[in-house]
């Protein structure tokens, strides 16, 4: 009995399938906690039953469901035509537009739940445990999804590389699977900046969270609606998982998403509704990401080996409002260069990798580099020619890179399973946090400068000072670098 017992503490699923690191000092020192009123709480009680009653009714009717979700999306797809059609000169993709006042907004963030100022942190007896619930301007915020047995959440981890510690602050509890975190400092109706974070999962919807408030049973605010026969609800936005999501730094009240329903959304924050929905694809979309110069351009890859750059401002439906790659295999991620505005890299479930130039119609090169999907893609802001990859064949490689070629660098074995997500601190490019599916070990940060390889190839490529500058500033691009000896680190 007491083997049974142990065999049954190990979770027979355990994984992250998305994280995403926060820069330093956006978070509030001592987050906001909720106390819900016995009325919320009902509230949301009544909600979930009648949400799970209505879909396990709704399943038993999925064909009639199917053909009304059909003719939900093609309405919404009709409004944007219907404007164009109107106003020759319309902006189909609403970007001209997004530039001017337009009042008062309709959406509100605010906090499901009461804050109860008494329940913030307070001097108190446990000094040390005080300290810890304390967010330090030092500390980074990595969210992370996870996924264990039957149960969805985030965890908000407190990362300080100073003191090398790390730890769970608090989590959200979620519906589904979170496939794809995306933070945004937009807050709608405020005049201040906002900590939140927009996550897609299984489900259709996005929601969005305030990280400044804890023990939240709900989200601030949900982007899309199922839709509700009972309620008379109509279905908006997506129809199936959100596989992938971008907030714009420049036009910071639109927030893109990608789905398995092949559509590409342009939420209007402001509104809480779809202002566009891109159509221009045959596969599900999996992969997306705004520039980080231009607010009109945005990078998606589809599970069609199709990569496309969409200028959002223009007013035709047709290809000449993209420009389109064939890379093959599946489209797993791109990523945009931040020492040239003109070039992208992209990831292929064959374990490719494509550096594009969009003035060219072929890429660069193209190089095999892992032996299974590229799951995780990162081209350094901070490091001229530094490139990260991770692999479901369990690696991570770090690769120098330039016009020609890449050449690897290093190569780990981090011991976390099937590597699903990667990401890159703000202010240290050498810190990478990666999550897997090893039910002992689905998450980690290593720091390359660890390997002496690493630091003598890219420390000094680094400028401390680059990393106080805008991040949305484009620097020069960078000659191509000398050749470097691989280091293999399976430590």
């Amino acid at each position: 009995m007491a083997d049974s017992d142990q065999e049954d503490e190990v979770p027979n699923v355990n994984f992250v399938p998305s994280l995403l690191f926060i820069k330093r000092g956006v978070a509030k020192a001592n987050p906001d906690k909720v106390t819900l009123t016995p009325q919320e709480l009902a509230r949301i009680i009544n909600d979930t039953r009648e949400d799970l009653a209505e879909e396990g009714a709704e399943g038993m009717e999925s064909s009639e469901e199917d053909e009304e979700n059909e003719d939900s999306q093609a309405r919404l797809a009709s409004q944007a035509e219907r404007a164009s059609r109107n106003d020759p000169n319309a902006d189909e993709f609403g970007f001209e537009q997004y530039d001017q006042e337009s009042g008062e907004p309709v959406l509100r963030i605010g906090s499901v739940a009461v804050v109860d100022p008494d329940e913030n942190i307070q001097d108190g007896d446990d000094d040390s445990e005080a300290e810890d619930e304390i967010i330090k301007p030092t500390d980074n915020l990595i969210l992370v999804g996870h996924v264990q047995n039957d149960s969805a959440s985030m965890e908000v981890y407190i990362f300080n590389e100073e003191e090398g510690s790390m730890y769970v602050h608090h989590d959200f509890l979620l519906p589904s699977p979170p496939l794809c975190i995306e933070w945004l400092s937009y807050d709608p109706g405020s005049e201040g900046p906002g900590n939140l974070c927009a996550i897609g999962c299984m489900d259709p919807i996005v929601t969005l969270w305030d990280l400044d408030i804890q023990d939240s049973l709900e989200p601030v605010c949900k982007l899309g609606s199922k839709g509700s026969r009972k309620k008379n609800r109509p279905k908006v936005g997506h129809s199936d998982a959100v596989l992938d999501l971008s907030w714009n730094r420049f036009l910071e009240h639109i927030l893109a998403s990608g789905s398995v329903d092949q559509t590409v959304i342009l939420w209007d924050l402001e509104n809480g509704t779809p202002h566009t929905t891109i159509r221009k694809f045959s596969e599900k979309v999996q992969t997306l990401s705004f520039h980080p110069t231009k607010a009109e351009s945005l990078l998606v890859g589809s599970c069609d080996g199709k990569v496309k750059v969409f200028d959002c401002r223009s007013t035709t439906n047709d290809s000449s409002s993209y420009k389109s790659w064939s890379l093959g295999g599946e489209i797993e991620r791109v990523c945009w260069s931040r020492q040239n505005e003109f070039q992208f890299v992209a990831s292929t479930n064959e374990g490719r990798i494509h550096y594009v130039d969009v003035r060219q119609d072929h890429p660069l090169w193209s190089k095999e580099v892992h032996e299974k999907e590229i799951t995780g893609l990162m081209l350094s802001g901070k490091v001229p020619g530094m490139l990260s990859t991770a692999s479901a064949d369990g690696t991570l490689k770090v690769w120098d890179f330039d016009e020609q070629d890449a050449r690897l660098v290093y190569k780990k074995n981090p011991k976390i399973g099937v590597i699903q997500c990667l990401d890159e601190c703000p202010e240290n490019p050498y810190l990478l946090a990666l999550g897997g599916d090893l039910k002992t070990k689905n998450f980690t940060v290593i720091n390359l400068l660890d390997n002496d390889v690493l630091t003598n190839v890219f420390k000094p490529r680094f400028d401390p000072a680059s990393a106080r500058q805008s991040s949305t500033e484009v620097e020069p691009p960078t000659e191509a670098m000398e050749d470097a000896s691989i280091s293999d680190d399976d430590e």
